[in-house]
């Protein structure tokens, strides 16, 4: 969820909503599913720079698709699958027993006997992609409609709270998981009678303010200060405005110091998973690989179930 600073959104929001209309038209596709047609972003980039073969986004695909009564051992810094088996028959050992199955498995795929093994299960029963597809075109549409790059509205409504409408337990709510400080500044309504949040269309137009008047800007002075240079339609740099998206500048600003890249690059991003800085921990490593294990899903799920796609350019 988001955890950018009170202060900081304050100081940006009160800047005029004023910046040009991009256009996104080449990165996006039309599909027709059920006879209904959607705007979706396009996951060419995922290919072309080869982020699909990475382990991290692998593994998370296969934690998104897979029931909680299941169960996947892998490896915590690389996220290498070494078993799966039921969640039930993994509790029911002693911890004797988990710590010899540990020790096994590490002498079996020849780890150091340091590595740490975590046991994840399966998070289907979060992810309902079937559920929230039908909002992403309406995201894609709210956040263009702002001046925002729609991307990020897919990214988000895939990993944050899809298909639901739950109350994280930090405070963040709505289709966006808006913090209540955040969406105050962004000009929402949040008291104890009104929640504007519950409402798709304020919640994303919240949203994109926060990713332009904060994220993107504080994502190009943390690269800036490091003179690393960036595209804005990098997937890369996409990846790294949703670290500050949900970490914090601050965060995002510390683990980036530590790392000390000499070029921004998918290998920046991939340095992030495996440093830890500040506030910028676990969670905060795992959120770009879920964004990306979201989007290989999403594309799956496309090229599957839709009846026809088409380049939005070519309509």
């Amino acid at each position: 969820m988001p955890q950018i600073f009170f202060f900081i959104c304050s100081v940006y929001f009160s800047l005029a909503y004023g910046q040009p209309i991009s256009n996104w038209d080449s990165d996006k596709i039309v599909v027709k599913k059920s006879n209904n047609m959607s705007t979706l972003m396009h996951a060419e980039d995922l290919f072309e720079d080869r982020w699909d073969v990475l382990a991290q986004p692998q593994f998370w695909k296969q934690i998104m698709l897979l029931s909680p009564d299941s169960c996947i051992i892998n490896v915590a810094s690389t996220r290498q699958i070494l078993k799966k088996m039921p969640l039930k028959e993994w509790n029911l050992q002693t911890e004797a027993k988990k710590d010899s199955t540990r020790a096994q498995l590490r002498m079996k795929f020849g780890l150091d006997p340091s590595t740490r093994i975590y046991v994840t299960s399966g998070k289907n029963d979060f992810y309902k992609f079937n559920e929230v597809y039908p909002s992403l075109s309406k995201g894609v549409a709210a956040f263009e409609k702002f001046g925002v790059d729609p991307w990020y509205a897919q990214a988000i409504l895939l990993i944050e709270c899809p298909g639901q409408m739950k109350k994280s337990s930090t405070g963040a709510y709505g289709a966006f998981q808006l913090m209540p400080d955040v969406a105050r500044a962004a000009g929402l309504t949040v008291n104890a009678t009104v929640d504007e949040r519950k409402d798709f269309d304020r919640c994303a137009y919240g949203s994109a303010r926060l990713i332009s008047k904060v994220c993107i800007p504080e994502a190009k002075r943390i690269l800036e200060r490091h003179q690393l240079a960036y595209n804005e339609r990098d997937l890369w740099f996409r990846l790294f405005v949703l670290h500050v998206y949900h970490a914090g500048s601050m965060n995002v600003a510390a683990v980036v110091n530590k790392i000390q890249p000499k070029v921004g690059s998918r290998q920046l991003i991939m340095d992030m998973w495996q440093n830890t800085a500040g506030g910028f921990g676990n969670n905060s490593q795992n959120y770009t690989q879920l964004a990306l294990a979201a989007q290989l899903i999403l594309h799956e799920m496309v090229y599957q179930q839709c009846e026809e796609i088409s380049n939005f350019r070519s309509r």
